[in-house]
């Protein structure tokens, strides 16, 4: 396949802070970037040459979307998988494909797929009802977390549930829908491996970030991670593994957490770029989003060789308005700083690696 012209168009599902980034990273490189957001005024759709204003599974829209571009990706996993199929039959070409999309959005299945996969996570079971609580804890040592199967991110859609527990209030605060229980990990840390995958099958890899979440939403990034060698390689061969097993062309990340002794399970993945890569543009010759555009357009990837340490800070709220024009700060062009709400992120070259 040649890789797709200067001027040629790559569509965006979705108009949040990743596509943005993304776009800049398309327009760097002689291309134009249409967004397809139901949110009007979008992040994304500003700094994007074309915004389509559309509910996701708008069929004309969708055909009209898919005439404009000559490829498409997406900037996060909750888009319809009818979407994909909908461009696909209106002659479009998506990267990376609805198999990603399938396996990422319920909780379960990516579960079992990573295990099929010969990547190892937590233990789990299945809960459709308040009785399935009591039985998986007995099952999983007495405790652990309860997740909606679908949506939820940022520690959202999750409570921590013991034996004794009121099994009916918790089943409630989900929603009463289908979800997820996880043993809890005994981890010294969490770290996240993101590679990139070309349409020939090609691999690059960014070296794992060591990741500090608070409340569930991800706080600070930091490259080095300070784990063993062996660690790191081990991270970066099973996200590897599972762009290969996904037939996947992008970049995405999978997240791990870190047991004593250095062994890894695997925490969940995401089909995109990711915000603990975020240090990569400032840190790196090639950073995720220039990686990403690179695959889908089939060009050949940059070198994605770490040149700083580096540590990289989510801004929340009103820390963005605070931080705004500081050195090494991204804002992402939202409206409303709401407490918890990801409104930038500021990254910090400590010195040289190595």
């Amino acid at each position: 396949m040649r890789p797709l012209p200067p001027g040629a168009v790559i569509g965006m599902l979705g108009g949040g802070q990743l596509g943005r980034m993304m776009a800049g990273a398309a327009a760097q490189l002689g291309y134009d970037m249409h967004v397809f957001s139901p949110e009007a005024d979008s992040p994304a759709g500003r700094v994007s040459a074309t915004e389509i204003v559309a509910n996701y599974l708008d069929e004309t829209a969708l055909e009209a979307f898919a005439a404009q571009c000559d490829v498409v990706t997406y900037e996060f996993e909750n888009v319809p998988v009818e979407a994909v199929a909908i461009l696909e039959a209106a002659g479009a070409t998506v990267r990376p494909g609805a198999m990603a999309l399938e396996k990422a959005q319920d909780r379960l299945i990516e579960k079992r797929f990573l295990n099929d996969v010969g990547i190892k996570s937590v233990a789990f079971e299945a809960v459709d009802a308040p009785a399935a609580i009591a039985l998986g804890l007995e099952r999983l040592g007495g405790e652990g977390i309860l997740k909606r199967r679908r949506e939820g991110y940022d520690g959202k859609g999750q409570v921590r549930v013991e034996i004794g527990d009121d099994y009916a209030a918790a089943w409630k605060a989900l929603g009463e829908a289908p979800s997820i229980l996880e043993a809890l990990a005994p981890f010294e840390c969490e770290i996240s491996a993101i590679v990139g995958r070309g349409v020939d099958g090609t691999l690059t890899s960014f070296e794992p970030s060591r990741n500090t979440h608070v409340n569930g939403i991800l706080r600070r990034s930091e490259v080095p991670a300070r784990v063993g060698e062996d660690t790191v390689a081990d991270a970066i061969e099973q996200a590897r593994r599972l762009a290969n097993a996904l037939d996947y062309v992008g970049v995405l990340a999978l997240e791990f957490f870190v047991l004593p002794g250095g062994d890894l399970l695997a925490n969940e993945f995401a089909p995109r770029v990711h915000n603990s890569g975020h240090w990569t543009p400032e840190a790196c010759d090639t950073g995720q989003f220039e990686q990403h555009i690179r695959a889908v357009a089939g060009l050949p990837f940059g070198s994605p060789d770490r040149r700083f340490d580096a540590v990289m800070d989510n801004l929340l709220g009103e820390e963005a308005i605070l931080a705004a024009g500081e050195p090494g700060v991204t804002l992402y062009g939202k409206g409303e700083p709401r407490p918890g709400r990801k409104m930038g992120h500021k990254v910090t070259r400590i010195k040289l690696a190595g």
